[in-house]
């Protein structure tokens, strides 16, 4: 019985469920924890480490951010959820939690007033550009360009537009919740990094959100090469997670 017992153990010690998420080669870790599932606001850090198997060091933060309306929830990303958890739905106005590749960033901006680091990608958005947040498309949690750049002349072209004339998201960066190529479709779709409304004093529909100032330095910071990882937790989970996942001791 013993023995079995020990099988049983050293299974789940090496399941996906206890495995860092968190590729070795990953040099750039993003790491936000909530006080609780029912949190719209979260503290934000930038670490960064030198090679494989080097201690986090600390780059930024703490950065105040604003969390989704009705909290957070299990999202899809580089992890496995917990079985059995709530995950996040389309619509339902929560922060997908885990662990997380960070993308391209995307603005209204003049691309000469973004600073950006190495191969970090910015696409200048304009009228022709859309990200579709329509469950029953095939591009559903894409971004797609109209061809020859003409603007949306449809109802369903118009409502997947990407944001033109908002403040908040004239500079973002885009978190891989539900990305390709493991695209599910109602699980959720359009989850970034923006910047914040009213100094903070609303929450978003499931983004983190921030200062102006704290974005541009994040996008600045972020280099695709180091394959950037975002971490985003309650604080109970990051506590429960942090020695398998491989994460730093920040409280």
């Amino acid at each position: 019985m013993r023995k079995v017992l020990t099988f049983l153990t050293l299974a789940l010690l090496c399941s996906p469920l206890t495995a860092s998420p968190i590729p070795k080669d990953t040099r750039q870790l993003v790491v936000a924890v909530a006080a609780d599932w029912n949190s719209t606001s979260a503290q934000l850090w930038m670490l960064q480490r030198s090679g494989k198997g080097k201690s986090w060091q600390l780059a930024a933060g703490p950065v105040p951010t604003k969390l989704g309306r009705t909290g957070l929830v299990w999202g899809r990303g580089l992890h496995t959820p917990p079985r059995g958890a709530t995950l996040k739905k389309e619509g339902d106005g929560k922060t997908p939690c885990g662990a997380f590749a960070i993308g391209q960033s995307y603005g209204t901006l003049d691309p000469q007033t973004v600073k950006l680091r190495n191969n970090m990608i910015y696409v200048h958005i304009g009228p022709s550009d859309l990200w579709v947040e329509d469950v029953n498309s095939e591009y559903y949690n894409r971004h797609i360009r109209l061809p020859d750049g003409r603007t949306p002349n449809t109802e369903w072209e118009k409502k997947q537009q990407m944001r033109l004339n908002d403040d908040a998201h004239k500079l973002k960066l885009f978190i891989a919740h539900n990305a390709l190529p493991n695209i599910v479709r109602g699980a959720g779709s359009a989850i970034f990094f923006h910047i914040w409304r009213d100094n903070g004093g609303r929450p978003t529909a499931g983004c983190t959100a921030m200062p102006e100032t704290s974005l541009r330095q994040l996008i600045a910071w972020i280099d695709p090469a180091s394959k950037p990882v975002y971490v985003i937790l309650p604080r109970s989970e990051y506590v429960r997670l942090a020695r398998s996942w491989g994460l730093p001791k920040l409280f």
